[in-house]
């Protein structure tokens, strides 16, 4: 039996429970955490002051030392800015040993050995097609190198008439494409592109012939690959410039796969070398090489003379000027017209010098 007590507080608590229905807050999803037992208030608590204390201010020793924290912290972001660290060292070496790779590597007289009817004017040609076919497509940077990486690779073991050298380039283009990007044109895009020159039955067939002439090896480092790490070594230097300076360097790397000759060279020397040719023609009075860059890089000034004077004369038109698609690109706002940019004629010598890590060569 209840008593009359025990009655009377459960209809209390039964009134108050339907008057008083349980209030739940609503939260956004963001608010909501892992842990089910944390309160969803976000609201901080107020700091409480015994006796109405206010709050001490910071000294002004507090205050110094709160900047020079700062200060150290900048000093360490700018030192993970520089790949200091050891995985982006050994990523690196990876890379330098993987660029030297005999199947990762065309062969640089093959045009002399292997080839009867493809010239370098002919190459150039092609190489410059297809800049106006990645711009049409707006296609990555990395996949139109890779796809003149599996020209070369291609055209150094097989034979190829004049006729075919196009369908050569479009078959190259969309393996690159199907491997960098997203979303990859169609094969009938690529058909198209050419004006229906070839059909779709032998764009597929020449893409299977350069998968097995490949091994289907078709991951190597390019240019653009080491541009990425030796932009942030040498951009430190270049504040508001920083922009200008990296669609420099990719002009200049575009501009060197118009040059049968650059073929001799690692894909990280031609990198190192649109380096030093950009903070050149930027600044032609400082000296273009530092300390840095020979230790981030590995190559001294004297090791990239050759490929900075081939890619200075291709900078200037003295090389490949009847080429203009690459000018053309890097003529547009969007890259801030750096094709547009002046450049002395020539390279002091001083530059090539062992004394390359000083300041100021005209000093």
């Amino acid at each position: 039996m209840e008593t009359r007590a025990a009655a009377k507080r459960r209809a209390i608590t039964a009134n108050l429970t339907e008057t008083q229905p349980l209030k739940r807050k609503r939260v956004v999803l963001g608010e909501i955490t892992n842990f089910p037992t944390e309160n969803l208030n976000t609201q901080k608590p107020k700091s409480k002051c015994l006796n109405n204390a206010k709050p001490k201010k910071a000294s002004v020793a507090d205050k110094n030392m709160k900047v020079v924290k700062e200060k150290e912290n900048v000093l360490d972001d700018e030192d993970d800015k520089l790949n200091v660290d050891p995985v982006a060292s050994d990523i690196y070496l990876y890379l330098r040993k993987m660029e030297l790779e005999k199947n990762r590597r065309p062969r640089v007289d093959y045009l002399e050995r292997i080839q009867k009817d493809v010239t370098a004017n002919m190459r150039g040609i092609l190489v410059d097609w297809l800049v106006e076919v990645a711009e049409e497509y707006k296609l990555l940077s990395d996949t139109l190198y890779l796809s003149i990486s599996y020209i070369d690779r291609y055209l150094s073991t097989n034979r190829v008439t004049k006729p075919y050298l196009q369908l050569l380039g479009v078959s190259s283009m969309l393996i690159a494409a199907k491997y960098e990007e997203i979303n990859p044109p169609h094969v009938e895009e690529f058909c198209f592109i050419t004006d229906n020159t070839y059909k779709k039955s032998e764009v597929v067939e020449m893409e299977a012939n350069i998968l097995n002439s490949l091994n289907f090896e078709m991951g190597s480092p390019t240019i653009k690959t080491f541009l990425r790490r030796f932009n942030e070594i040498a951009c430190e230097s270049q504040k508001g410039q920083k922009l200008q300076f990296e669609f420099l360097c990719y002009y200049l790397a575009e501009l060197s796969l118009l040059e049968y000759g650059c073929l001799k060279f690692l894909p990280s020397l031609v990198a190192a070398a649109v380096i030093f040719l950009a903070r050149f023609i930027m600044s032609p009075k400082s000296n273009p090489w530092t300390l840095t860059l020979y230790d981030r890089t590995g190559y001294d000034s004297l090791q990239l003379k050759e490929c900075v004077l081939i890619l200075l004369d291709l900078y200037l038109g003295r090389r490949g000027a009847c080429f203009e698609a690459i000018r053309k690109k890097y003529k547009q706002h969007k890259f801030k017209y750096v094709a547009n940019f002046p450049s002395p004629p020539q390279i002091p010598n001083s530059c090539f010098e062992d004394d390359f890590y000083e300041e100021n060569f005209y000093e």
